[in-house]
């Protein structure tokens, strides 16, 4: 600090040059559901393969000036001869804490980087679900949240509409 420079003026000073974060404050399954409508038949085996559709959302809500709930919405479905085997939805979310991130960096960091930290978490927990259904168990594929990120800004600008939820379907 030099001679001339007044205590608060040097915090500020700090402030402004400490590092960008993302902190997980902590990690949780705010819902899930597991639904074998046709079982026991649907778990027999069969010559047909399964038609997986997935279809993953990212949401965000802000909870106070720093703190951040990020929530991965999935919900999955499978048929086979156009009957349902089996239905399961998720929500599994992330808190976090984004320090000195500029506003114009803030949306990317909450929809790419958050959801890209809970994704493996998530994708086990829909793992465990299907296999404990009876199943085999379910390995999502990863998802690029930079593509989707960018799908929904372009979405947007086509609706004018600014959201900050974004969606990824899947088929298989």
């Amino acid at each position: 600090m030099s001679d001339d420079q007044n205590p608060a003026q040097a915090a500020t000073q700090n402030e402004d040059t400490q590092a960008a974060s993302l902190q997980v404050l902590t990690q949780y399954v705010r819902d899930m559901s597991f639904e074998n409508p046709n079982a026991p038949m649907s778990l027999g085996a069969s010559d047909t393969p399964p038609k997986i559709a997935v279809n993953a959302n990212v949401g965000v809500r802000q909870l106070d000036a720093q703190d951040y709930e990020v929530a991965l919405d999935f919900r999955v479905e499978t048929k086979r001869n156009e009957e349902i085997s089996f239905i399961a939805e998720l929500s599994y979310c992330g808190l976090f804490r984004v320090n000195n991130v500029p506003d114009e960096s803030l949306r990317p960091v909450l929809l790419i980087e958050a959801p890209r930290q809970l994704f493996p978490f998530a994708r086990r927990v829909l793992s465990d679900m299907t296999r404990d259904g009876g199943f085999p168990p379910l390995l999502l594929d990863p998802i690029d949240f930079v593509a989707l990120y960018q799908n929904g800004l372009n979405e947007d600008q086509n609706n004018n509409n600014p959201s900050a939820e974004l969606t990824s379907n899947q088929d298989n």
